[in-house]
C-alpha cells in the first residue's frame, strides 16, 4: 500500500481507496498516542456507514477510542483476526492492521479528507 494516497480525517483514522473500495484503519500516531492496547470492537460485515459516524473502537490501559468513519459505504470485510492480534496495529497499521474494507456510495466524500501533507501538519500542530 502507498502510504502516500492515504486520506485522513483529524481523528486519525486513514482510508487508502482502489477503485470503488475503501481500506480503513488508525494512523502510527495514533496507536503511540493510545499506546497498550486492549481490545477492539468493530462492525459486522454489512453495515452501512455515514462518514464521521462511529463504527467501533478501540481501547487501551489509558481510554476508550471511538473509532470514525472517513468514507461514507457498506462494509464488505472485516480484518477479524485483529481482535486477537491487537500488536499488529503497532506493528504495522497500514497493512496487517488494517480494520474494515468499505464499498464506497460517495466516492467524492474522498476530496475532504486531508492527504498526507496535510496529515503530517496536522501531527506537527498537536494532532488533536
Amino acid at each position: 500500500m502507498d502510504q502516500s494516497k492515504l486520506k485522513y480525517l483529524p481523528s486519525h483514522e486513514w482510508a487508502f481507496v482502489e477503485g470503488d473500495t475503501a481500506t480503513i484503519g488508525i494512523s502510527d500516531f495514533a496507536v503511540a498516542e493510545l499506546t497498550d492496547l486492549v481490545f477492539i470492537q468493530l462492525p459486522e460485515v454489512g453495515r452501512d456507514l455515514k462518514k464521521g459516524e462511529t463504527f467501533g473502537e478501540v481501547e487501551s490501559v489509558k481510554a476508550v477510542s471511538d473509532l470514525y468513519a472517513p468514507v461514507s459505504g457498506k462494509v464488505v470485510e472485516v480484518n477479524a483476526p485483529l481482535a486477537d492480534k491487537l500488536t499488529w496495529l503497532s506493528e504495522d497499521p497500514y497493512t496487517k492492521g488494517w480494520m474494515i474494507k468499505v464499498k464506497l456510495s460517495n466516492p467524492s466524500e474522498t476530496d475532504s479528507l486531508m492527504d498526507s501533507n496535510a496529515y503530517e501538519t496536522h501531527k506537527a500542530d498537536g494532532g488533536h
